[in-house]
């Protein structure tokens, strides 16, 4: 093994937005102040500072000068031009079947109240695809849903839409799985980076009428103040055609949200059917029994009641992502997290950062957290290395708790080759014939992380067939426990929920 790799960023440059090698002691202060400029600008991403050996072991003769801060701002955000704002207003409000569609615009946390007073305004549906942030309220009754675009897993608005904004999205849908009408006015919008030069490998494209390099919260506040005004034609929500349609589509939205909601309760509360001891180990909960049992375990058990800023959720449970984000109901943004990037293996280590964070914002503020939940699936736990991830929570006493949707193995390779083969001989594979499986005998999740932590965390399997933790009473008395540990015992707690196999 070589110590001094002779082009050491060349690893992580493609991941970075800055990489930067210190080559003098006395340039220190300079190459972190750029770098922490590159961070905090749009779009914001990580940077990669390295120095070799020599240059870390220089002897400084004079102390370093301080950093700062200062005088090494990030980029002010701009808004749109009074043309773009002007004529996208002018779209959504003369538009009969509006939609915008988002990713990360939550990650600003001010620019959703604007975002939620435009859909308000107009009676628009707002449908966040691949999500990494909560970009609207479960509860508003013009929220769409989350889609993870599988075929036919999109918002029914989008074939329909006649007008469509974009903001903040990295991939706002799949041509070949959905798509919106060819004869749809689409406008885009970003507040770093629209064209996805930096932040997108290969072919990107959507066809759009216009494009715009903006702020979301600016933007929306300009496209709010010219519908409020009126367009060029003096067209405003007085105008009686308009004002017609926007209560009628609320009125619509309002409907489609109730049973939307319906639809989710009824999952929540129907659990599988066993017969027989024979049945596939697992087939007595299901992973809406599991968040359903969760959100009202965490409502009743935190002092906070399971207030949105005070409960933290890491979603990386993968194949489940966009039924764990419908089912969680989250209300507010910074509630609810998922990685932006596409590796494996984030939430358990980013769950000890984020308890770390807490203590500090709680120290500042006033407010810290309540609870930390990981939601993994148990291929992503297992990339996420728990023997060292408990190890460290131990060590830090950092608890939180993590709930394992364990379905036997990797199911998302198995869907990514039926997205390309749907009826290939892999279709009638089961997980272990096409090696994804981590069966028969899986690994005991739960036990990794109390051995790992010395007896520290607690762990349990709920939900095998035939065992006394099974079925919808084993989930609630396994959960309660679960939450009660981290919260009074101030120890991790791993439930692994065993569901249907793949």
């Amino acid at each position: 093994m070589r110590e001094d790799v002779p082009d050491q960023s060349a690893i992580n440059r493609q991941y970075m937005r800055y990489t930067a090698q210190i080559s003098s002691s006395s340039t220190v202060s300079q190459y972190v102040g750029r770098a922490l400029q590159v961070a905090t600008s749009d779009p914001k991403g990580p940077v990669y500072l390295w120095a070799r050996r020599e240059v870390m072991e220089e002897e400084v003769s004079q102390p370093l000068k301080p950093l700062e801060f200062q005088r090494w701002p990030a980029i002010e955000p701009n808004g749109l031009s009074p043309t773009a704002a002007l004529h996208i207003a002018s779209a959504l409000l003369t538009s009969k079947y509006p939609l915008i569609i988002t990713s990360f615009l939550g990650r600003n946390l001010n620019a959703v109240p604007a975002l939620i007073a435009l859909s308000t305004l107009l009676s628009i549906p707002v449908v966040s695809t691949c999500p990494s942030a909560v970009n609207f309220p479960f509860s508003h009754p013009f929220f769409a849903g989350v889609s993870f675009l599988a075929p036919g897993a999109h918002t029914p608005h989008l074939p329909a839409a006649d007008t469509i904004l974009i903001i903040d999205c990295d991939l706002p849908w799949i041509p070949a799985n959905n798509a919106p009408s060819p004869d749809a006015r689409v406008f885009v919008l970003d507040g770093g980076d629209p064209l996805k030069t930096t932040t997108s490998t290969g072919f990107w494209h959507v066809s759009a009428e216009m494009m715009c390099r903006a702020d979301a919260e600016r933007a929306l506040e300009q496209i709010i103040e010219v519908v409020k005004r009126g367009d060029e034609r003096g067209r405003n929500l007085d105008d009686p055609a308009i004002s017609k349609d926007v209560v009628t589509r609320g009125r619509s939205l309002k409907v489609r949200h109730e049973e939307m909601v319906r639809e989710l309760n009824e999952a929540e509360a129907a659990y599988p059917e066993v017969h027989s001891e024979s049945d596939v180990p697992g087939a007595t909960i299901t992973v809406p029994n599991i968040l359903g049992v969760l959100r009202k375990v965490i409502q009743h058990a935190t002092s906070s009641h399971g207030h949105a800023l005070r409960t933290l959720f890491l979603n990386e449970s993968i194949s489940n992502y966009q039924t764990a984000w419908m089912h969680l109901r989250p209300e507010v943004s910074g509630s609810v997290i998922s990685s932006g990037g596409s590796s494996l293996g984030w939430a358990l280590a980013a769950a000890v950062g984020a308890h770390i964070g807490g203590e500090i914002k709680e120290k500042k503020e006033g407010r810290g957290y309540d609870l930390i939940v990981a939601i993994v699936g148990d291929g992503s736990y297992m990339f996420g290395v728990p023997s060292s991830a408990y190890w460290m929570a131990q060590k830090y006493k950092t608890p939180f708790l993590t709930i394992i949707l364990n379905n036997g193995g990797w199911k998302s390779p198995k869907l990514s080759m039926l997205g390309v083969h749907p009826d290939g001989h892999g279709s009638r594979a089961t997980g272990e014939k096409l090696t994804v499986g981590f069966g028969p005998d899986c690994p005991d999740y739960a036990q990794i992380a109390v051995a790992s932590s010395a007896g520290w965390a607690w762990g349990k399997r709920v939900g095998v067939a035939g065992t006394a933790d099974s079925g919808k009473e084993g989930l609630n008395r396994v959960i309660e426990q679960g939450v009660k540990i981290v919260l009074e015992e101030r120890r991790c707690a791993v439930v692994d929920c065993v569901i249907q196999s793949i």
